[in-house]
């Protein structure tokens, strides 16, 4: 009974069938399959012979996956759009993420050091006092946004067994925009005004940049390559 059910499984994945439609729709033929087992049992057949007369009166694994692929309404939004799910959202993402550690940068500049004329100021101290574990935090999210955005776009691309096309292409793009990525910070002449904290994209050291892309996209894409490479194993045996 596993053994269909699993192919069954993988097979509405491939074709784009959302993860828990796949589920509850397995659970519904388990249930449906229990009954007409029964339903045989009573009919004075053996356990083995119910079995697979339960089966086939429930219908082939291509009947099965059949009835589901058709409707579109159970397709994923990755298989729907995936230029939606791993262009516009994953960039989305990214740049509210990148919101939120410049605004912590700009309010630490105007809480902490109101009379500098860069919040990059490296201020001698404690380690743990609460300036530094600020700022600190807005640069984990700023730093860290694009490899748990990345991570999650391989989370998704397994757990729905995309191809790797669209999963590359958000994975490059991410790369691309956290490596070409740089944070100005500026006070004007008059020191009461409250200064400019932006986010701007440029390459100034080509080899920095690559080696910064690089990283990024090897750390991110790791995680996808190992489960592609256990699927692929696992395939053969």
């Amino acid at each position: 009974m596993a053994k269909p059910f699993h192919e069954l499984r993988e097979r509405l994945l491939r074709a784009g069938v959302a993860p828990r439609h796949v589920r509850r729709y397995v659970e519904e033929l388990d249930d449906h399959l229990a009954d007409l087992r029964a339903e045989e049992m009573r009919a004075g057949r053996s356990q083995a012979a119910a079995e697979a007369a339960a089966l086939t009166r429930l219908g082939s694994v291509d009947e099965l996956a059949q009835k589901m692929i058709e409707k579109r309404q159970f397709q994923a939004w990755s298989a729907r759009a995936p230029w939606i799910m791993f262009g516009f959202v994953p960039v989305t993402l990214l740049a509210c993420a990148w919101f939120v550690a410049l605004l912590i940068l700009w309010s630490g500049w105007q809480i902490f050091l109101p009379g500098a004329v860069t919040p990059f100021t490296t201020q001698p101290g404690p380690i743990f006092r609460v300036m530094n574990l600020y700022f600190q935090a807005g640069r984990m999210i700023y730093f860290g946004a694009p490899f748990f955005i990345g991570w999650g776009i391989g989370l998704l691309a397994a757990r729905q067994r995309l191809k790797t096309y669209w999963p590359a292409v958000s994975l490059i793009l991410l790369a691309g925009l956290a490596a070409t990525a740089q944070v100005h910070a500026s006070r004007p002449t008059v020191m009461a005004d409250a200064g400019h904290v932006a986010l701007g994209f440029g390459i100034q050291d080509t080899s920095a940049v690559l080696v910064h892309f690089l990283v990024i996209l090897g750390l991110t894409v790791t995680p996808y390559l190992i489960w592609r490479l256990q699927q692929a194993r696992s395939a053969t045996l």
